[in-house]
């Protein structure tokens, strides 16, 4: 066995030699070659450059947000486990989305043809591999005021949270190195094609079906949160369900962190330093306020005492209800959107039967519920004409219904396989003893103090 895992790593610091000698060696592409697709950099608009290096900051701080929050939460004996599944990710996802995972995600469209018109299902990997044609000028067609790198960069934090996002699902009992393997094949095929997909200019949801999605609440919470559920049901219940968060401070926070880089996330996918972005800072912060107050008595209405953690747990749930519709609707609306998400996933976190099946910080009820809330609260209420249910737009709203369907399918059963695969390699879950130890001392041989 010992033998066995050892080789695993020498594999994985293998991968790592490679592309590390490969970014030494590789003759970097520059714009000019592609001249057409970029603009010069006299489009360069400076406020935009100065919001987006912000905004990239912003949401680069989230995961470690995401670190507290989760770590928060779990038992003693697991809490530096379950942080640093969430900081492995800056490391690890930073890496594959310049070697290729932008590419994926943004590259010339691979798909299908409708009606005489090409739609991508996923990014062409050759075309930005190592950040070719990733420099100072803008694209022609995405981010045309700043600098290309930067919407690269800015990008790169979210394809980094969504598999952390799934982690708090999976706690107290995933193998960590099985966990690398897993977010690497995630990041890969199904982040990559769903951002592809949405936000690509040529995307299959977002350019034919029109899907909105702001901020990703479809591309980031809602993968994340079909993703969890899949893991749950493939990794099994903990052997001891029964614990007590072992820091709540750690969450309050983490949801401070997290309330605070949101602010990047949604206003930052603006793009500019505009008024869109303005709008979207604002009902950012109302959604989050309005589901945190709502969760709270809500709790209390139940025969629940008023909790930090419930507090908590409502303020982020705010936040990913508003992310999709940002800056699509206005800020009386978000506070609907927070009192709704609220109210339901509050309901869906309570829910007996999906507390049996042991997702251990409720990533689903949250996330992939908010999502689902979000994608659907903002095909009614976004505004201008034609841009949903309550604008004269039927059409778009039933496009949304059938993307979301489509979007949880492919989340679902696509990170469901991908379980198995990295299970057929890599055994998924800890022994019985490691986990009775807990997962600090058995996988990383250290302790909270």
């Amino acid at each position: 066995m010992e033998k066995k895992l050892e080789k695993r790593w020498i594999f994985a610091f293998i991968i790592t030699t490679a592309a590390a000698i490969t970014g030494l060696f590789w003759d970097h592409a520059t714009v000019t070659e592609k001249s057409s697709q970029f603009n010069g950099t006299d489009a360069i608009v400076p406020a935009d450059v100065a919001w987006l290096l912000t905004a990239s900051c912003l949401v680069l701080l989230m995961t470690p947000g995401l670190a507290f929050f989760y770590g928060g939460m779990v038992g003693k004996k697991n809490v530096i486990s379950t942080m640093l599944k969430s900081f492995i990710c800056l490391g690890v996802i930073s890496l594959l989305w310049v070697v290729i995972g932008f590419s994926l995600s943004f590259g010339s469209p691979l798909g299908i043809e409708i009606g005489g018109t090409h739609y991508g299902l996923i990014g062409n990997p050759s075309d930005f591999a190592f950040f070719d044609y990733v420099d100072e000028h803008p694209h022609a067609k995405m981010a045309t005021t700043i600098p290309f790198i930067l919407f690269a960069l800015f990008q790169m934090k979210f394809a980094i949270i969504t598999p952390a996002i799934i982690t708090g699902a999976l706690a107290e009992r995933i193998r960590f190195i099985s966990f690398l393997l897993f977010i690497c094949l995630f990041s890969l095929l199904i982040y990559a094609p769903l951002c592809h997909m949405v936000w690509h200019p040529n995307g299959l949801l977002g350019s034919y079906f029109h899907v909105k999605d702001f901020a990703g609440g479809t591309v980031v919470h809602m993968s994340a949160g079909f993703a969890a559920i899949a893991g749950v049901l493939c990794l099994g219940k903990r052997k001891n369900l029964e614990y007590i968060p072992t820091n709540i401070p750690f969450v309050l926070l983490g949801t401070g962190m997290l309330w605070f880089g949101w602010f990047g996330f949604n206003a930052g996918s603006a793009l500019a330093a505009n008024h869109t972005a303005a709008m979207a800072f604002a009902t950012t912060t109302i959604a989050s306020a309005s589901a945190m107050l709502t969760w709270s008595f809500f709790d209390r209405l139940n025969g629940r005492k008023v909790s930090a953690l419930g507090a908590c747990i409502g303020a982020v749930v705010g936040l990913v209800a508003i992310t999709p519709a940002a800056g699509f609707v206005s800020v009386p609306k978000s506070i609907f959107f927070g009192f709704a998400a609220a109210i339901v996933s509050n309901t869906m976190v309570n829910w007996k039967s999906l507390k049996r099946i042991d997702d251990t910080l409720d990533v689903f009820a949250c996330h992939g519920v908010g999502g689902i809330m979000g994608m659907i609260l903002t095909a009614i209420f976004a505004e201008g004409e034609d841009a949903s249910l309550l604008h004269g737009g039927w059409h778009i709203f039933g496009h949304h219904m059938m993307a979301m369907i489509l979007v949880a399918a492919f989340s679902f059963f696509g990170a469901m396989l991908l379980y198995k695969v990295t299970n057929f390699f890599i055994p998924l879950r800890v022994s019985e003893e490691a986990e009775e130890l807990g997962l600090d001392l058995s996988q990383h041989n250290e302790m909270l103090g």
